[in-house]
């Protein structure tokens, strides 16, 4: 994009987008990991405009089979960041996921 100035030239305008993870929350019984993230645009380095996405990872995913049995995957956050992955290790404990499967079961 260009513009005009008081003396016929042209004088160019740099557009950019960022995407950031601009916060990592921890919420609720089963460690749910809910991550905001803000898309940044800047124009000649001035933001011009801030929209942000809000998604939120489980630790594990419970389907009920036919059998009335359950399956149970955990939840895969090898393309997530490496904070996600850290924070993921550190609080989806054994002890979270099984209380999850067993909410999972009742609910």
């Amino acid at each position: 994009m260009s513009i005009g100035d008081r003396h016929g030239q042209e004088k160019k305008m740099a557009l950019t987008k960022e995407t950031i993870e601009d916060k990592i929350e921890i919420v609720g019984e089963y460690k749910n990991i809910q991550i905001r993230t803000a898309t940044v645009i800047k124009e000649d380095g001035v933001e011009i405009n801030r929209s942000f996405h809000r998604r939120i990872l489980d630790c594990i995913s419970s389907v009920k089979n036919e059998d009335n049995s359950w399956t149970h995957t955990d939840t895969n956050v090898s393309s997530e960041s490496s904070e996600v992955q850290g924070i993921a290790t550190a609080v989806w404990t054994t002890t979270v996921k099984n209380a999850k499967k067993a909410a999972n079961e009742a609910g």
